[in-house]
């Protein structure tokens, strides 16, 4: 069988007009759009049209039933075809406001009971299709509208006004089942009632009750954290620690010790994410790679919203001044992060013999292009000074500068200690 002649899968889109079966069935079908739209909606208003004339002409409900056997297929259709797969952040959206044109039919019916006040049936036309259609509208807005981005805000507003719609039913009824002597009517009526009342209390106690339930078990999970983060403290924390200072600083065993404790640090207590993008975790990412690489002690210090921020260049110029200094100096590196109001300045610091800038060779890139140049041309300043006591490199950049893109960030960081160094250090 060739490519050509494979069907497409019948999914429903998430992002529709109704529910997507029209656009499922073109697709697999091959069948255009406009077409299955047509067919769907004008099949639906003929049988609509035969219904009514089967209850209100000819009085058979089952006839009436077969004249809405295209709107039958269609709710079917809704039912059962699957939605396509996506990501759980992407939402789902309809053009067509459900609940509003529920509650719109349902008023629409509310008219016929004024008609129909005096006639000699059980009840007056119009109650029961005023009443279902409200409930589910009602019933709508609180599985699906509260959901959708564009109706979440619209959905309370659509439910007080069914519940409005179903009290004033229950009122209109009361005089009719007493003048009348109709019980069936009195019963109908205090149902009615009491499902509006039941629609303005119930949703906002569940969303409440939800809400409390999530708290309880955010609260739960916390004070577990709390007893892990307090034994793994009084434990493997001091155990790494007395590896460190008994290994030293320069050995291997102390850098995985080392590099293992601000993980777990990290981890317990302030959350952070080894995969996001903001400078801080990229600063602490890149000092945890370096330790294990070089014989180097990395401090890093943070001042301000730096976690709140992300630069491709400044990540990516402090990257290329901790290389230099694990590879050149090693020992005790102390990198100082600072956001204020106007810009964000960075510090890295080591403790090694120095080195004469004016003397760099042209063809060492390191300090020339990847921190000089990379800060400028990000529209910051970079500066080098070194002396026989050590090497500070100091990087600042404007806010209105720190703009870059998450991907980048991500792109310096996943780039490794290793391929930063091959642009050349001092």
């Amino acid at each position: 069988m060739t490519a050509a002649a494979v069907r497409p899968p019948l999914v429903r889109p998430r992002d529709v007009v109704l529910g997507g079966v029209s656009v499922a069935l073109s697709r697999h079908l091959g069948i255009p759009l406009p077409a299955v739209r047509t067919v769907f909606a004008a099949t639906t208003m003929i049988g609509a049209l035969f219904a009514v004339y089967a209850i209100w002409m000819i009085g058979n409900p089952l006839l009436a039933l077969s004249g809405a056997a295209f709107a039958l297929l269609y709710l079917w259709l809704w039912a059962l075809v699957p939605r396509e797969t996506a990501t759980p952040d992407v939402p789902r959206t309809r053009v067509v406001p459900v609940a509003v044109v529920l509650l719109g039919a349902a008023a629409a019916s509310a008219f016929l009971v004024l008609f129909t006040w005096g006639a000699p049936t059980p009840l007056p036309v119009g109650v029961v299709e005023s009443a279902v259609l409200a409930v589910l509208s009602i019933a709508w807005t609180a599985a699906v509208d509260v959901r959708d981005p564009k109706r979440a805000a619209s959905a309370p507003v659509v439910r007080t006004l069914g519940a409005a719609l179903l009290i004033l039913l229950g009122l209109l009824l009361v005089p009719s089942s007493f003048l009348a002597a109709r019980p069936l009517v009195a019963v109908v009526a205090v149902v009615l009632v009491l499902l509006g009342i039941a629609a303005l209390i119930v949703p906002p106690l569940v969303v409440r009750w939800t809400e409390r339930s999530a708290e309880r078990a955010a609260l739960a999970r916390e004070e577990q954290r709390s007893e892990i983060a307090a034994h793994l403290h009084d434990s493997v924390l001091q155990t790494l620690a007395i590896i460190q200072n008994r290994a030293g600083a320069g050995s291997e065993i102390a850098r995985i010790a080392r590099a293992q404790e601000r993980e777990l640090r990290d981890w317990l207590f302030a959350g952070t994410d080894p995969f996001a993008g903001d400078l801080a975790t990229e600063l602490r990412t890149m000092s945890r790679e370096l330790e294990l690489e070089h014989a180097v002690r990395i401090e890093v210090i943070t001042v301000g919203d730096v976690g709140a921020l992300e630069s491709a260049a400044l990540a990516g110029a402090a990257r290329e001044a901790l290389v230099n200094a694990a590879r050149h100096a090693g020992g005790e590196v102390t990198v100082y992060a600072e956001a204020t109001p106007d810009a964000v300045e960075l510090f890295v610091r080591d403790r090694g013999a120095g080195f004469d800038t004016d003397a760099i060779p042209d063809g060492r890139l390191g300090i020339r292009e990847s921190i000089l140049g990379r800060m400028t041309r990000a529209g910051g300043t970079a500066s080098v000074e070194s002396s026989p006591d050590g090497t500070e490199v100091q990087l600042r950049l404007p806010r209105r500068a720190t703009t870059a893109s998450a991907s980048a960030v991500s792109a310096a960081s996943a780039a490794g200690p290793a391929s930063a160094a091959n642009l050349g250090a001092s």
